[in-house]
């Protein structure tokens, strides 16, 4: 038997095969792949094809053989012919491993760390192939081979392909037992001798590029636009790219790192010739947490790669496809809303004396980004909250009169400030008008006062003044990065004060922070916050954060960016006031996502989030909600919880494959339940998550 060739084409459920090392095929049980996936063991080779499309397969041949690569041949078919796109290449990771502070601040959510300035060091993840499991589940297939190690790491490697796409995604899923450990990886595809005849990608203002792959003697790291790169032999073509939102953990400045590499010995790590993914380990030389990697947890260091026989322009556009071209798709009846930008163009531009541009560079990314409605947080640490009161009313002036003459019939820029007063940690303001208020109040100093030229004037001195100005002026406030950064220990410590407990305090805000390359979704910290408001009875809402700096065009802007959809009939427009943006907030009437997934409807018992239902006697429950994606979906959850404790209906996606729009319904007991909400997330950990609905 193991040297006579096996051929396996069964549909159903992909249960499990070993192989072992050497190619002796033994242990078939119950191998029943995915419907149309064939896989061929033989002394040499395993070989996998999957359905790549319409009237296209893929293929994936691995050898066994330990210092031999373990790609013999990735392939592509055509008109019913294969054609190798990328022979004899290995996948390879690079770890490198630092130090978290879990002392000083907020344990694991901490932000404030500087992992690169303490001692670190860089290691190749070792692999010496032990056997191979063949698994699948709905429509994908996953190929399990252990053996990977570096220091104080351990796992498999792991190769999941996607049913309906030349899709698959290399993965080393590995863990410590090593405590307050930070990591990041590079990775790609490695040859003996340079596997492609020529290297493709867009540059930062979206040129296609083609370098010439015999010049460098060493490798070469790149600042791209699309974070891919396409090692190309003729037409076919294989794209090579991280998760677009997993990978990049969150930094202050969303700079251009660098993200791709090609060429010989990258980082005198990897020898040979190859074309991956990589970080930068200084980051944006601010504060510079990496990933965390807490004990015992699976990191899954991944790539994607996507095939292509059309041409390099071609694979990059329909890379491009899976992040909607990095733009936020439209959607009838919402826009887009982005918050928490300080670009700080009001002090560094308009007030400094230099030339105001026409149209600012951060207006035509945002622009560009597909974003109707931005609210900023200028003013952060920069101007003069607290007065002299005639310069504080310059500096306001100014950002309305700029927001007015920056916004136009599809385009909504909105003042908005992070004041840090008062209230404790850091919050934004957000009120539907200009509003002109200066953050003191002297002994016999007026709450409001009138001048001819600003109209009302507000002084603030303290708590209680803050929340009269926000009912005076219906605006709202929000927690900035709650449970971390300078709101370390909020909104805990003021839950129960007036302000928090007042329906003008909305809530918090969401970023994926920190990053956890274990974790099934993004930014677990808030979430976690999301249900305990919830079962503290605080009808609250969480919309979603960039919280960045500068905004250029040659930033990675959309790695780091993510959007509330708002259901709104039209756009507001500057000169009328924005009451309806703040209005679709204080309802709950959005939902927030990092582009790729979009919950287009929610529902539970036919009630919107942000909606309070009576519970039928029965507590039956039906919850609909209808979804669109690109990547292939991995679940969706709906979330619930009595006043104490959270509960957690998975819905397993698995079936999905790319590129989808789908209703679901499913029936459910909330007998004893005060809230119920949605998330869903797809196989590159992109998602979308709702606004609560509460229930009685």
């Amino acid at each position: 038997m193991a040297h006579q060739l096996k051929h396996l084409v069964v549909c159903g459920l992909l249960s499990l095969a070993f192989f072992k090392v050497q190619a002796q095929v033994s242990g078939y049980k119950n191998f029943k792949p995915a419907a149309g996936v064939s896989v061929m063991a033989n002394t040499a080779n395993v070989t996998v094809t999957w359905p790549a499309g319409v009237n296209s397969k893929a293929k994936l041949v691995l050898n066994l053989k330990n210092g031999q690569p373990l790609f013999t041949s990735v392939q592509l078919s055509k008109g019913g012919i294969y054609k190798p796109v990328i022979e004899n290449v290995d996948p390879q990771f690079i770890l490198t491993e630092g130090q978290r502070d879990l002392i000083s601040q907020n344990g694991w959510n901490i932000f404030f760390d500087k992992v690169p300035l303490k001692p670190h060091h860089s290691y190749k993840v070792n692999f010496h192939k032990k056997s191979i499991n063949v698994s699948g589940k709905g429509t994908r297939t996953v190929i399990t081979i252990p053996g990977l190690e570096a220091p104080n790491f351990k796992g498999d490697l792991e190769i999941t392909l996607y049913n309906g796409q030349p899709l698959f995604n290399v993965a080393a899923v590995v863990s410590t037992q090593i405590d307050s450990t930070a990591i990041l990886y590079d990775a790609g595809l490695v040859a003996k001798t340079n596997p492609v005849k020529a290297v493709n990608y867009s540059d930062v203002y979206e040129h296609l590029q083609t370098n010439d792959v015999n010049k460098p003697d060493t490798a070469k790291s790149l600042a791209v636009k699309y974070r891919t790169i396409i090692g190309a032999n003729d037409n076919a073509g294989i794209a090579i790219f991280p998760a677009p939102h997993q990978y990049f953990y969150p930094l202050d400045e969303a700079f251009n790192l660098k993200f791709v590499w090609y060429g010989n010995n990258y980082r005198n790590l990897l020898p040979g010739y190859g074309l991956g993914i990589r970080q930068e380990l200084q980051g944006d030389k601010r504060f510079v947490p990496w990933f965390n990697a807490p004990p015992g947890t699976k990191q899954r260091l991944n790539f994607f790669c996507l095939l292509g026989n059309d041409g390099a322009d071609n694979l990059l556009n329909k890379v491009k496809q899976f992040t909607h071209n990095d733009s936020y798709k439209p959607l009838p009846g919402y826009k887009t809303m982005a918050s928490h930008f300080h670009n700080e163009f009001i002090m560094s531009v308009v007030l400094s004396g230099k030339p105001v541009p026409d149209s600012p560079s951060f207006v035509k990314v945002l622009k560009r980004q597909g974003i109707n409605i931005v609210h900023l947080a200028e003013f952060h640490y920069t101007a003069h909250p607290k007065g002299p009161d005639e310069q504080r009313l310059k500096e306001l002036k100014a950002l309305f009169d700029q927001c007015n003459r920056l916004s136009d019939s599809n385009f909504l820029l909105l003042p908005g400030e992070e004041p840090n007063e008062f209230f404790g940690g850091h919050w934004l303001a957000f009120f539907p008008k200009p509003v002109y208020w200066i953050m003191s109040r002297k002994a016999g100093t007026p709450f409001e006062s009138t001048d001819a030229e600003h109209g009302k004037v507000y002084h603030i001195g303290d708590k209680a003044d803050m929340l009269n100005l926000l009912k005076a002026e219906n605006g709202l406030a929000w927690t900035a990065h709650a449970r971390t950064k300078g709101s370390t220990g909020f909104p805990d410590a003021y839950k129960k004060e007036d302000f928090c407990l007042s329906d003008r305090f909305l809530g918090a805000a969401w970023k994926a922070l920190p990053a956890d390359l274990s974790e099934p979704r993004l930014g677990k910290r808030v979430f976690d916050l999301m249900d305990d408001m919830n079962n503290w009875g605080l009808k609250k809402k969480i919309l979603s954060e960039a919280d960045l700096f500068s905004i250029e065009p040659e930033n990675e802007m959309y790695a780091h960016l993510n959007v509330n959809y708002l259901k709104l009939a039209k756009q507001p427009q500057y000169t009328n006031g924005w009451q309806p943006v703040l209005d679709a907030l204080e309802q709950g009437k959005f939902f927030s996502t990092t582009g790729e997934v979009l919950i287009e409807d929610f529902t539970v018992n036919g009630h919107s989030s942000g909606e309070t239902i009576a519970l039928p006697a029965d507590g039956k429950c039906t919850v609909n909600f209808k979804t669109s994606w690109t990547f292939p979906l991995n679940f969706a959850e709906i979330i619930s919880g009595d006043g104490k404790k959270v509960y957690r209906e998975r819905i397993d996606l698995t079936s999905t494959q790319a590129f989808g729009t789908k209703t679901f319904n499913k029936v459910l007991n909330m007998k004893g339940r005060k809230w119920v909400r949605l998330e869903v997330w797809d196989a590159a950990v992109d998602g979308a998550y709702t606004q609560t609905v509460w229930l009685k």
